[in-house]
């Protein structure tokens, strides 16, 4: 594809996000009341940043004291953004993502997975549209938008992001819905491994991934967006205080995990192996069982489905850590996921961003820079409208836009 680009609508998405063969830039766009949205930059780039305080050289010497004073002002400054943020009123909004066929999906999404559709807005003139789509109404609910740009029927997801999480009362009712209405299940309904918690996984027309939990009723059903990191440790500082996220749980899995990789459709009733994933895609993941693992690549073309036996073990182990602003009952939160030895992925161009709201945009781009972050939109108001935002790259590239609470509700209006 020679181009795309991602034009979320007025209330909940202001940002553009353009890709041009791989390459992104940020571009602002008129506004006028019938057409309000955030410029956004789109390009997802790894950074290495710092955490920490950097210290001065200078040194001041008094009575039995020695101060470092570009430290002193540095530590002054985090107590007090850090004390703040904690404080700030945060909440997850949505995430925004491309799909290639607009009607195809919003049709699976609330006919499969019982979601609502929010609004939809199409802009002819502009070659885009957008749907958003959720479990109840903007304002209070982390939903999902859409974006189709004309004429793009296909995004590459990449390797980093995961998958989003739906929490529902019965998964084998909706897996089976699922089936019915001729969807993909990748893991069939069954307990977590070393839990209780039954899951499943399926996928929706472009490949996106969700997870599928089994709960009681929640305030929140769209419950999880899982992205992959390459040092959890760094990330999870990070989205503490740069964020104000809470570390909600973490879990290590230290052990190697088998998966079986079975290219021939018939060969998956062979119970000696396990189907995870089909001939259609183009690349599989895999390593050699060694102390220190290393992700690689092999094209599936090299894998000879002539066979009805072939398989290909994938050995890894993993560590997960849970985010958010309050109990994953109650709230979405943000699944990151660290493979041991991996700490680089390709990001595509299919995921945009999730966006969270704020009572202060200066104050969240300060806190972002300081802790580690890359701020790519300084904050303030966007041209033509009130609404103020401010957008961010996290250490592993991935983008967040944070809008201020009060213009965001009026943006809704």
């Amino acid at each position: 594809m020679a181009s795309s680009t991602i034009r979320p609508s007025s209330a909940s998405s202001l940002f553009r996000l353009c890709n041009t063969t791989n390459t992104c830039a940020a571009s602002l766009v008129s506004l006028n009341p019938s057409s309000r949205r955030f410029p956004y930059l789109a390009s997802a780039v790894p950074q290495s940043h710092f955490f920490g305080l950097r210290t001065s050289s200078k040194i001041w010497r008094g009575e039995n004291r020695s101060i470092t004073a570009g430290n002193m002002a540095q530590s002054n400054t985090a107590a007090s953004l850090l004390e703040w943020v904690k404080k700030d009123k945060r909440r997850m909004l949505h995430v925004v993502y491309r799909v290639g066929d607009l009607d195809r999906t919003i049709k699976f999404y609330t006919e499969c997975l019982g979601m609502k559709l929010l609004r939809k807005r199409d802009i002819p003139e502009e070659r885009y549209a957008n749907a958003f789509l959720g479990y109840g109404p903007e304002d209070s609910h982390f939903v999902i938008e859409l974006t189709y740009n004309y004429g793009v029927d296909s995004y590459d997801i990449g390797t980093g992001f995961g998958h989003f999480g739906i929490a529902v009362e019965d998964v084998a009712k909706i897996v089976e819905l699922i089936k019915a209405k001729g969807g993909k299940v990748t893991r069939e309904p069954g307990p977590v491994k070393g839990g209780s918690t039954v899951i499943a996984f399926i996928e929706d027309p472009d490949g996106y991934k969700f997870e599928l939990l089994e709960r009681g009723p929640t305030p929140e059903p769209l419950c999880q967006v899982m992205l992959r990191v390459g040092d959890l440790d760094r990330s999870i500082n990070f989205y503490e205080k740069a964020f104000g996220m809470e570390l909600l749980r973490k879990r290590d899995n230290p052990e190697y995990k088998c998966v079986y990789l079975v290219p021939r459709e018939g060969a998956e009733k062979d119970k000696t192996f396990m189907r995870s994933k089909s001939c259609s895609y183009s690349e599989w993941e895999y390593s050699s069982c060694q102390k220190n693992i290393v992700l690689h690549k092999v094209s599936v073309d090299d894998l000879d489905c002539s066979q009805k036996k072939v398989w290909l073990a994938a050995f890894y182990k993993y560590t997960i850590a849970m985010m958010g602003y309050g109990p994953e009952d109650k709230n979405a939160v943000l699944e990151l996921t660290y493979n041991y030895g991996v700490t680089e992925y390709d990001k595509g161009n299919a995921y945009a961003q999730i966006a969270i709201g704020t009572d202060d945009v200066y104050k969240t781009a300060e806190a972002v820079k300081l802790f580690g972050g890359k701020v790519t939109r300084e904050p303030g108001p966007l041209p033509g409208i009130s609404t103020k935002i401010t957008a961010c790259l996290d250490p592993d590239g991935w983008k967040t836009v944070f809008v201020d609470n009060i213009d965001f509700l009026k943006e809704l209006e």
